[in-house]
């Protein structure tokens, strides 16, 4: 179990001694592991569960209720194509979603989306000049949106989208990966909580 004073609600991880709080900072500190993924190949591999790449780093916990807004700066010291920090929704093995600050094959910065009901439908969004961003997952009921902002105060609408009406199991936090390389450092700070509904999705707030 851990505890992090800016979230309400325990978090919990196969590998709990990969994530480290700071609190002087209020940072939350993981490196990713090589060769690890969350994705299920749309190709047609995610058919069989032993060719679905699900070994990232995930420090996950559920929210007490339907609404909530969580945030955070994600800093990401990129090395290899789709290293990524990841704020992560996930029910099971086959129905999951995160949205990343992820390094693209044309070595760009980029904010990328992944919604997997069986099998991962993976969506490229917008660069970004720098090695941060800000991502953001909300829930209404049971409708999840994706926000991601250069500054942490206009948000932009990544993708809105369900992972079925039943939401009480889902898990929401943190993921780190590296699909490919052998590993990346990332930070995520300035993270927040709230326990209430986004308002408008596509107004920038």
């Amino acid at each position: 179990m851990y505890k992090i004073p800016e979230i309400p609600f325990d978090l919990f991880s196969e590998q709990m001694d990969a994530w480290v709080y700071e609190p002087t900072g209020g940072t939350l500190v993981a490196r990713a592991l090589a060769k690890s993924d969350f994705y299920r190949n749309p190709a047609g591999d995610y058919e069989d569960d032993s060719k679905a790449s699900l070994n990232a780093l995930w420090l996950t916990g559920v929210p007490a209720g339907p609404d909530f807004q969580l945030s955070s700066k994600v800093n990401v010291d990129f090395v290899s194509d789709y290293d990524a920090g990841v704020l992560s929704i996930w029910s099971d093995t086959k129905t999951w979603a995160k949205l990343c600050f992820e390094y693209s094959p044309d070595k760009e910065f980029m904010v990328v989306s992944v919604v997997t009901q069986g099998a991962s439908d993976d969506v490229n969004s917008f660069t970004v000049p720098e090695k941060f961003v800000w991502l953001r997952v909300s829930r209404t009921g049971h409708l999840y949106a994706f926000h991601a902002s250069t500054d942490g105060k206009v948000w932009k609408l990544i993708r809105a989208f369900t992972l079925g009406k039943d939401v009480s199991g889902h898990r929401i936090g943190f993921l780190v990966q590296a699909p490919i390389g052998e590993g990346c450092d990332v930070v995520f700070e300035d993270i927040q909580f709230k326990g209430t509904a986004l308002g408008n999705l596509r107004d920038g707030s």
